[in-house]
């Protein structure tokens, strides 16, 4: 079942060690992006499995625009940073 612990403690800390300012930093902006990409991406891997699964897209809808405002949100503030960030996580840029 894909839920919120959808991505493990472990990987929470390496991403925040990895986009953070620090290895206790999970409130800046690109970390949550950097979060929020990979439940994304294992959301998308159960829905490919699970076709009707309703809820869970629904819910990887919420994520995706949860995703595109802190994106629009980095963007505005600085459009190189956003472009770095896009291209570590491999998304692509539609704001």
């Amino acid at each position: 079942m894909a839920n919120k612990d959808s991505i493990s403690k472990e990987r929470t800390a390496e991403l925040m060690r990895e986009f953070g300012k620090n290895e206790h930093d999970s409130g800046s902006a690109e970390v949550q992006v950097a979060i929020l990409s990979e439940r994304i991406r294992n959301l998308t891997e159960h829905l490919k499995v699970h076709k009707k699964d309703n809820h869970t897209r629904r819910g990887l809808m919420m994520l995706i625009g949860k995703r595109r405002g802190l994106l629009k949100y980095i963007k505005d503030r600085d459009i190189d940073n956003y472009r770095a960030l896009i291209k570590k996580l491999g998304i692509r840029d539609n704001i």
